[in-house]
């Protein structure tokens, strides 16, 4: 759709971009991680998931429309905080949280890739590092030719992607064994929070929403529309999914195939074909979120850099294609870095702490911001935004109680990124400010 002359985005598309930012990638590899933990009750978790998800949401909608930036969470954090370094900190956090989302992505395309050419992380290893290696490279090289969807193709993408995910959930649902979700909460209600606080990850990509409230139409209705639908639509979906999942498996089968354990569930009701056709989903999937994630995070380390937070490389751009190739570069290294050399639980708990962080200060903005966006007209800025930030912070200090028990790698892993995180911030902005003063 059009408006003076320039294409905008219609609240269809807004919802694809949101539910195709959020079923990525998280729900294929995740899955199997949260029923470990919460057992019978992984819907329970996820719908926690999606209760903060939804709170988060509405303070974005609400900043979002009032500051209508593109530069979302960076800008948000601007306004809300007079010291220089929080804003600072928290772009750091949300770039290192996107390195973290990709390697998740590109981390289950492997698993998925190699498993459906007969193998898996343990019986062939290098398979497995073979393609979450090969498809951060290809992503690569089209983000540095300047290649990206248009938003019909993600619109397109996105529905097929959700129908697959529907259809699987209700043939699976009249397939699936009633004994298997009794008792309820077998893992304990503690597992349940520790499940909902691993997966979280699996709910980022909707605050990328408001990074487009400039190319939207009618940004001040459909914004927060937006948010809350495709929040609803991917709770929905992780819901049933897990139901199914829970129906049809053993607790042995999905600590076996945790790491694909989605693909696993459709054999029972759907063969060998129902295997393909969900590792297939599976493929689009994180190869889609990879793209969109690369071009979106070598864009906010272009405006980082620009901002002073981060080496003026990162802002250096092809004459040819216009595109941050320094940036691309960089990120993509990282991550595989990190992709290669972690593990699913310390890849999925980093995303999952950074991302629960970060949603706890932007709640936690709106809530300092609530009188500026309550004298603009906006509802319930002052309980949604406390209860979000609340959640957040219970469900970040769970995930640290679960790891420090059962994963001291995840733990380290964690606190070393997020001390150098902090550290080379501080580094660099304070040589910023000593060369502009010079």
């Amino acid at each position: 759709m059009s408006r003076n002359g320039k294409e905008v985005l219609t609240l269809k598309e807004v919802i694809s971009m949101g539910v195709g930012g959020m079923v990525g990638g998280g729900i294929f590899s995740v899955l199997g991680l949260a029923i470990v933990q919460a057992g019978h009750a992984a819907p329970i978790a996820f719908a926690i998931g999606g209760v903060i998800a939804m709170l988060t949401g509405l303070s974005y909608a609400h900043l979002g429309v009032h500051f209508r930036s593109n530069g979302g969470s960076f800008t948000f954090l601007e306004h809300a905080f007079k010291n220089q370094h929080v804003a600072g900190i928290g772009g750091w956090l949300l770039l290192i949280g996107y390195v973290g989302t990709m390697a998740l992505y590109s981390y289950t395309f492997g698993a998925y890739g190699a498993a459906m050419l007969g193998g898996d992380n343990e019986t062939n290893p290098n398979m497995h590092h073979l393609l979450e290696t090969l498809i951060m490279l290809i992503f690569l090289s089209i983000n540095l030719y300047g290649v990206r969807a248009s938003g019909r193709s993600e619109l397109l993408l996105v529905t097929t992607k959700v129908l697959i995910l529907f259809l699987f959930g209700i043939i699976g649902l009249f397939n699936a064994n009633p004994d298997h979700f009794l008792p309820v909460f077998n893992q304990g209600y503690l597992g349940v929070l520790m499940g909902a606080a691993l997966i979280f990850v699996a709910y980022e990509g909707f605050e990328l929403i408001p990074n487009a409230v400039n190319e939207m139409e009618n940004p001040g209705r459909n914004l927060k529309r937006g948010i809350i639908w495709s929040v609803a639509i991917t709770t929905m979906i992780y819901v049933l999914v897990s139901l199914v999942a829970v129906g049809n498996l053993t607790a042995d089968e999905v600590q076996k195939y945790k790491e694909y354990v989605l693909a696993v569930a459709a054999q029972p009701m759907l063969g060998q074909a129902g295997f393909l056709l969900i590792g297939l989903a599976a493929l689009l999937s994180t190869a889609s979120a990879i793209n969109a994630t690369l071009f979106g995070t070598a864009r906010l380390g272009s405006v980082m850099s620009k901002e002073g937070t981060l080496p003026r490389a990162f802002s250096s751009f092809s004459r040819t294609s216009h595109v941050p190739w320094v940036s691309l570069i960089v990120i993509t290294f990282v991550t595989l870095l990190f992709v290669n050399f972690a593990n699913l639980t310390v890849i999925s708990s980093f995303a999952s702490s950074t991302f629960l962080l970060i949603f706890a200060a932007i709640n936690l903005s709106a809530w300092k911001l609530r009188r500026t966006l309550g004298e603009a007209g906006f509802t319930s800025t002052v309980l949604f935004p406390l209860m979000g930030l609340i959640m957040s912070l219970i469900s970040w200090v769970t995930l640290f109680m679960f790891l420090w028990r059962h994963s001291i790698e995840s733990v380290i892993w964690i606190l070393s990124v997020y001390l150098a995180t902090v550290f080379g911030e501080l580094l660099i902005n304070t040589y910023h400010q000593k060369r502009s003063e010079g």
